[in-house]
């Protein structure tokens, strides 16, 4: 899904993403939500255009890869915003949230990616 970088963009994005993992619910699709707005919010305030996301899942075990592009050169650093203020918690938050993230440069920019277990860690018999 490519994005343009304004206002109403992370919810597009959640509706996007709540379409193509329609067999996610509950607390897994709210983290997969949260993480998917982290990522386009910073993007679209810390990035350049053109601006893309991209979802995977795997079945089992469960878990969803969310993938965010943006023509900057900037990487991202966990705490802390060149916006300042009461910014800098959408990386501490993914860093809670998934089960790993991490950053791939590139000449044409980046992607900042982070997987999220789609399924409860316990399942009860």
């Amino acid at each position: 899904m490519e994005f343009a970088g304004n206002a109403g963009a992370p919810a597009a994005a959640r509706r996007w993403t709540r379409e193509m993992l329609p067999d996610v619910s509950g607390d897994e699709l709210d983290d997969i939500l949260l993480v998917v707005t982290e990522l386009v919010s910073n993007a679209i305030d810390h990035g350049t255009s053109p601006f893309a996301l991209r979802l995977s899942q795997s079945d089992e075990p469960c878990w969803v890869r969310v993938e965010v592009d943006d023509a900057g050169a900037d990487l991202p650093v966990v705490g802390v915003s060149r916006l300042h203020g009461d910014r800098g918690r959408g990386l501490v938050i993914i860093d809670q949230l998934a089960k790993d993230w991490g950053v791939i440069a590139g000449p044409a920019g980046k992607t900042v990616w982070a997987e999220i277990a789609c399924e409860p860690p316990f399942r009860s018999a």
